[in-house]
């Protein structure tokens, strides 16, 4: 028997506070999907979520990031127009100028009244219930 798994992934919601407002990271895609996204991609063999969550930072933004909280796992299996993918995602905070590398072409930083369109995948279900949370204070660490 066969089993076919979704592929674990995770995205950070990277929040620069050494700025007001703490306003977020995002990346411009240099391979499809195109468009602007959360940074993230996949969890490699061997490699815990908070690992490469962490990692994937680093790779997509030259950003340090410390994990801040778990916001949740987000598996529809149309929410990667490539495959089924399952992403637990992360809030992080970094201090300091990202640079797009690895698989961003470009890179913002965005407060939450201006996030760019069009987000790929579900980014935009993401970030709205990250708004919630933020909205709301509901902060606790991940450690």
């Amino acid at each position: 028997m066969t089993h076919r798994n979704p592929t674990p992934t995770v995205d950070i919601i990277i929040e620069l506070i050494d700025r007001p407002n703490r306003p977020i990271v995002l990346i411009e895609r240099k391979n499809e999907p195109f468009g602007w996204a959360i940074p993230g991609g996949f969890i490699d063999y061997g490699e815990s979520a908070e690992t490469a969550a962490v990692r994937e930072a680093f790779e997509e933004t030259c950003l340090q990031v410390e994990l801040v909280k778990l916001l949740g796992v987000y598996s529809d299996p149309k929410r990667d127009p490539r495959q089924h993918t399952m992403s637990a995602v992360y809030i992080a905070t970094a201090v300091g100028d990202p640079i797009a590398e690895d698989d961003a072409q470009g890179i913002g930083v965005f407060e939450l009244w201006e996030i760019p369109q069009p987000l790929c995948f579900d980014h935009d279900r993401i970030l709205r219930d990250y708004r919630y949370l933020r909205n709301y204070g509901l902060y606790p660490k991940v450690k």
